[in-house]
């Protein structure tokens, strides 16, 4: 659970601007939300070019990265609100989960800056914003609904009832999508981050060309394994002269692309239609993916189900999901104490209102 607390005697609300934090990983971001829930600045800064020689995030070197960064990003945001620093009403910031760092550079800050300011801070899951990203285009998108959270280091579905509360329906047991794409990525020699590398790559390819299997694990779960996708993949390449990747690889990237986006569009499909929902929101970096989002529209259409695709700018880590989804804590009553600390394992499975 969030490790916030209710202050029973206050009715305030946020009637004045929210600025979000996002230092969950590798991006340090900064946004302001309107009162009305406009978005009047988004602001991120990405360390790709620090981690790209290492293959992947290197803790420490995101928790410095983010110290670097964090007041400069927080200013601009502010500056291209076009409001004062005074005029801020509430602070949201990532608790968690993520990399732990990296996190204690935004709560802290967050912290500090409430502090200084004299607002009420919240802290809110990372999952939490990826979810709130669905309303910040479409406000009026409708409950209940399912919602498909797809990132680096989460493959979640939920249910998410009128009330605004989510109840958990299935994730991974072993690979987040991101993570297979990732690794798909490292055996077929290509850059970091793996995901965009993979998505480019396989608009070259033929999806039908090579064989890998598509794990749906027993009847009716509405759980996720990549684990094994990863392995066939590795043994498919081992299977093949190694000279002859170069002239392959797009097939091979459009492959295991299509085992994956297929995978996760009969399961968000199938929660749909087992939930009784009608709408459908598809959140986090991979929902970016470029194949994904066309065969959602494609399922969406003929199953007459009311899709939600956020835009690029809110499907990757941003701090605009997370201002969103601090303004719905804030005016539900929700504030963090001062001593409130990260937490990189945060609970996947939260039930309060977001």
């Amino acid at each position: 659970m969030i490790a916030t607390v209710e202050q029973p005697t206050s009715n305030w609300l946020p009637a004045g601007p929210i600025l979000g934090i996002e230092t969950s990983c590798d991006e340090t971001a900064a946004s302001v939300l309107g009162a009305d829930g406009t978005v009047l600045s988004n602001i991120i800064t990405s360390q790709n070019a620090i981690h790209q020689r290492f293959g992947g995030v290197v803790p420490e070197l995101a928790s410095r990265a983010h110290i670097e960064s964090i007041e400069d990003v927080s200013a601009e945001a502010i500056k291209q609100a076009g409001i004062e620093w005074t005029d801020l009403t509430g602070i949201s910031v990532t608790q968690g989960p993520g990399l732990a760092g990296a996190l204690l550079v935004g709560v802290n800050y967050a912290k500090a800056l409430a502090y200084a300011l004299n607002v009420p801070v919240v802290c809110v899951s990372h999952l939490e914003g990826h979810i709130a990203s669905a309303w910040l285009q479409d406000p009026s998108f409708p409950l209940p609904c399912v919602v498909l959270v797809v990132s680096g280091g989460h493959t979640h579905l939920y249910y998410k009832e009128l009330g605004g509360r989510c109840r958990l329906l299935g994730c991974t047991r072993d690979d987040a999508a991101g993570e297979a794409f990732d690794k798909g990525a490292q055996l077929l020699g290509l850059e970091y981050p793996g995901g965009p590398a993979i998505d480019r790559l396989a608009r070259q390819g033929n999806p039908d060309a090579i064989a890998l299997p598509r794990s749906y694990l027993k009847r009716g779960s509405l759980d996720f394994s990549f684990s094994g996708l990863k392995t066939s993949l590795l043994y498919a390449l081992q299977a093949i002269p190694e000279e002859s990747l170069a002239t392959r690889a797009a097939d091979f990237a459009a492959c295991y692309q299509e085992a994956i986006v297929t995978v996760l569009v009969d399961k968000a499909f199938a929660a749909v239609r087992s939930s009784g929902a009608h709408a459908l929101a598809v959140v986090g970096g991979v929902s970016a993916n470029f194949r994904l989002r066309t065969l959602l529209q494609q399922r969406a259409a003929s199953e007459r189900v009311h899709l939600s695709l956020p835009p690029l700018a809110y499907c990757t880590d941003n701090a605009a999901m997370i201002a969103a989804a601090g303004k719905q804590a804030l005016q539900a009553g929700i504030r963090a104490p001062l001593d409130v600390d990260a937490q990189a394992s945060l609970a996947s499975s939260f039930t309060h209102r977001i």
